[in-house]
């Protein structure tokens, strides 16, 4: 017990002080003004949406943006009458598309942002976004902005997601901390380490770059889209992750089930299906989040205090998130019982991939793919 509460600890020291500074709430996209306003097509995918496309819509075509821009809605296929909400709304920067099914090997939603892309033509600037997210007035030219900047070819955020009923309260936090680990930030926007990762709420993309890649071609079978897009754009360009203050998810996940439903998903595809990448996985989750606790409690000596002292660093490590979220400290201490649920979907989302249930949103089940 005494060695792995000294490999714990010593593991802690290093995600501390060498992981990128995974643990910082930030950065933030900076409000500002672009000093050039290029044309942008909005190209937003849609399922089955009707609770909240409007809402999304209406915060789109009220961007106070100089340059021009056009919002395309590709209806993937929705049988609850998302399409016809859409039109409803009756603007002419509007385009309401009737996507076709998904030829083989490509996922539904990248077929559907294709379809978006086609329609955009020769914009400059492409704003992939999801129909469940509400932009605020400003958020288009700051991501412009923020691009024109620093001649990035990406500009992504990680949008506010909804943090009201108690399993979002509960568990929700942890989601964004736990990208935040895997994908430390400060990597990402860092143009000599390989690290890419995007968040599909919000990914501001340049034309030219996505035509260096071959397009949504390049990535048409990833199941999760903005990391391996990310990926592509950042091999030949830069790229820009960040926390959003103007842009917000407004679906909810009400029950722990739903969240559970949400990380089973994809949460095997990131590991690319592989069960030693599960069984590696499983036990750093176990080493990094569950042993400090057990330690902590059980042991005495030399492994109680590097136990608690690991105790200590994880919980202090996930206060800065609890703050962007407006929750309570007293919820840092309990983070290895929200680890300990998030490793249990992942087990749940391979025990879903090898009971032949795959990966299923919105009706659909992808078997293939990659990140």
């Amino acid at each position: 017990m005494t060695i792995l509460a000294i490999l714990s600890l010593l593991i802690w020291l290093y995600l501390l002080f060498g992981h990128g500074r995974f643990w910082q709430s930030g950065p933030i996209l900076p409000m500002l003004h672009p000093s050039t306003a290029p044309p942008v097509a909005v190209i937003v995918p849609a399922r089955d949406e009707a609770p909240l496309i409007a809402a999304s819509l209406r915060s789109l075509l009220a961007q106070d943006y100089a340059g021009p821009f056009r919002v395309i809605l590709v209806d993937d296929g929705s049988t609850d009458g998302t399409g016809e909400i859409a039109r409803m709304l009756n603007d002419p920067r509007l385009s309401v598309l009737s996507g076709a099914a998904p030829p083989p090997g490509w996922s539904g939603k990248l077929w559907a942002v294709q379809q978006g892309v086609t329609e955009a033509g020769p914009a400059e600037l492409l704003l992939l976004t999801d129909a469940d997210i509400v932009h605020e007035p400003a958020h288009l030219r700051a991501l412009v902005a923020q691009a024109e900047r620093f001649e990035l070819d990406m500009v992504s955020e990680m949008v506010r997601l909804a943090c009201d009923s108690p399993a979002e309260r509960a568990l929700v936090p942890a989601f964004v901390f736990f990208f935040q680990l895997l994908y430390p930030f400060a990597w990402v926007n860092n143009g000599s380490r390989a690290t890419a990762a995007a968040a599909g709420g919000t990914i501001l993309v340049r034309q030219r770059a996505m035509q260096r890649i071959g397009g949504i071609d390049s990535v048409k079978t990833a199941l999760i889209d903005d990391v391996a897009l990310a990926a592509a754009i950042k091999k030949g360009g830069r790229i820009w992750l960040g926390h959003a203050a103007l842009a917000r998810s407004v679906r909810p996940y009400p029950r722990v089930v739903d969240i559970w439903r949400m990380v089973t998903r994809t949460a095997y595809v990131q590991l690319r299906y592989s069960p030693l990448l599960l069984i590696g996985t499983t036990l750093a989750m176990a080493m990094i989040w569950i042993v400090p606790p057990v330690v902590a409690l059980t042991a005495h000596g030399v492994a109680f205090w590097c136990g608690m002292a690991t105790w200590i660093m994880l919980a202090m490590s996930y206060l800065p998130t609890l703050r962007r979220f407006g929750r309570s400290a007293l919820w840092a201490p309990l983070l290895p019982l929200v680890a300990a649920f998030y490793t249990a979907a992942t087990i749940g989302s391979a025990v879903n991939h090898y009971a032949g249930r795959g990966v299923a949103w919105k009706g659909r089940a992808y078997q293939g793919g990659g990140a």
